[in-house]
């Protein structure tokens, strides 16, 4: 593992889905559940739709999935299906990621821990309120929030909390680009849904390599 990231950062900021933890079969029975109350969605929702989708703004997946619908529509069935996911999640939470309480047990003892996320507001209370490691993060940021790209919310996350030299950690090209937009260092975490191919400055396959990483 190489050691060279040691010392080089004062704060670590992740994405959630793909990189903390994988809600989406339970964001399947929600979206199912939220597509049995209208009548104007086709298919059935599934894992690899749910997975290839991670990472977009909420406006943006259900104008990807769903590209035929009215925009009136969308965002009566954005609706229903935010109302829904949360509930589901509340109730059933996701599949945290192997080793994820004791990685953050010890980066947090060196650096300052937040989350951003292009996912709806309440849902990182859901994931904190589910989980129990709600403390060993300083704060986060969502699309949901200001409905602002997720660059711009890692440029808040920054200056909120006058960071010097944070560094970004997420699992999808989406969140690539929104880190090298916002100045910030990326490390791809491969066990996630989606493909970096270079310009991170460290690939992890487990949340545990982040300990000799950093």
């Amino acid at each position: 593992m190489d050691i060279t990231l040691k010392n080089k950062y004062d704060s670590i900021i992740f994405d959630l889905d793909g990189t903390l933890w994988d809600s989406s079969a339970n964001v399947v029975l929600a979206w199912q559940g939220a597509k049995d109350q209208v009548d104007y969605v086709k298919e059935d929702f599934t894992q690899p739709m749910i997975h290839s989708i991670t990472g977009m703004t909420y406006k943006a997946i259900f104008e990807t999935l769903l590209p035929y619908l009215t925009d009136e529509q969308r965002e009566d069935f954005k609706a229903i299906a935010s109302k829904k996911e949360l509930e589901i999640l509340y109730e059933k939470g996701g599949e945290l990621y192997h080793g994820l309480e004791e990685a953050l047990q010890y980066l947090s003892k060196k650096y300052k821990l937040f989350i951003v996320s292009n996912c709806q507001s309440g849902y990182i209370e859901v994931f904190f309120k589910i989980s129990g490691l709600e403390h060993y993060f300083m704060g986060h940021q969502c699309y949901g929030t200001k409905n602002m790209p997720k660059a711009d919310n890692i440029r808040d996350i920054i200056t909120d909390h006058n960071l010097s030299a944070p560094v970004y950690i997420g699992d999808t090209m989406g969140d690539y680009n929104a880190a090298t937009q916002a100045g910030v260092p990326f490390i791809f975490a491969d066990y996630g849904f989606g493909v970096v191919e270079k310009n991170q400055v460290a690939t992890i396959s487990k949340l545990s390599e982040l300990t000799a990483l950093l």
